[in-house]
């Protein structure tokens, strides 16, 4: 069991912070709320969007991509495996994602229109976890992930939302380049 699975079991309300890199590639922290890092996201390249989730030995926990030709996020385990898959839902006035945990549960990703927050809620509409875009934990953008699951952990979490904002990067790029969208 990695560092970070152990600390998500210590704490009932587990809230961590990470961040996305200008040019979307590299490595870059992942700290908890006593601002201890407890391992590394690693945005693998600009040109695609496939991410690692690094533990503290830097062995990776859970990765995360698009297939050739596909909106649909895929999130692997260590052993690349794929758990599970995210897309996006169409809405009119909201941003909706659905996360499919293949076997553990599909799970809801809801934010208003202009709102940086989303709410996480499983099949039986119960909240297990939050996240946010902040300002002021780091100099530039981070997220802010509060998970109250125990059924999902922190890494496969953290995987969902760069997912989310790899379908946003999507979108926005299609609309710029005429795509729509």
């Amino acid at each position: 069991m990695g560092l970070l699975r152990g600390w998500m079991m210590m704490s009932d309300k587990k809230v961590l912070y990470f961040k996305d890199n200008f040019f979307s590639t590299g490595r870059t922290e992942i700290y908890n709320s006593l601002k201890e890092n407890i391992g590394e996201l690693d945005l693998k390249s600009a040109f695609s969007s496939s991410i690692d989730v690094l533990d503290t030995n830097g062995r990776t926990v859970v990765s995360g991509k698009f297939p050739f030709f596909s909106n649909k996020w895929q999130i692997y385990d260590a052993n690349e495996q794929e758990i599970g898959v995210l897309k996006a839902k169409l809405t009119f006035l909201a941003k909706k994602y659905e996360y499919d945990a293949y076997g553990r549960g599909v799970f809801q990703i809801k934010g208003e229109a202009f709102s940086r927050e989303y709410d996480i809620t499983d099949e039986q509409s119960n909240l297990v976890g939050k996240f946010e875009k902040v300002s002021g934990f780091f100099a530039s953008p981070a997220y802010q992930l509060s998970n109250y699951s125990s059924h999902i952990s922190n890494e496969e979490l953290i995987a969902m939302v760069m997912g989310i904002n790899a379908i946003i990067k999507r979108k926005q790029s299609a609309a710029g380049n005429g795509g729509g969208g």
